[in-house]
């Protein structure tokens, strides 16, 4: 076992017995959090370089049944909305995209007009460059 392994293993030991020294006290179990306590960047307990510390990580958060923060995002985003509610939804952003595109076609046209203007030699603003076409 290496240094480092041993190191991420004091943490998770710590993180299990509610006893960690680096980070809050009631802090959830998990690879990221197990590396936070160790004084590492989250992202630093890998599976490819420690793969039976992770294994075990994973098997005691399946035994605690524990969902992760994400998981529990991920379940309110699968609320199950009604084939009407995703409709009107759908209806309601289509209205927001057409208001949005017929504005621009607005100042696109606005623009064509005033180079238009500028070229005709008959543009009321000065604050195009002259160009020489």
């Amino acid at each position: 076992m290496s240094k480092a392994e041993n190191i991420f293993r004091e943490a998770y030991k710590r993180l299990k017995s509610n006893t960690p020294l680096n980070v809050a006290k009631g802090t959830a179990v998990s690879q990221n959090n197990v590396a936070k306590e160790a004084g590492k960047h989250p992202t630093a307990l890998k599976k490819d370089r420690f793969p039976l510390l992770v294994l075990e990580i994973q098997d005691y958060l399946k035994l605690q049944n524990i969902d992760s923060e994400v998981d529990i995002k991920k379940k309110a985003l699968r609320k199950k909305r009604t084939i009407e509610e995703r409709y009107e939804a759908c209806k309601k952003e289509r209205d927001q995209l057409a208001s949005i595109c017929e504005a621009q076609l607005n100042v696109i046209e606005a623009l064509q007009d005033d180079i238009t203007d500028y070229k005709n030699g008959t543009s009321k603003q000065t604050y195009l460059p002259k160009i020489k076409y």
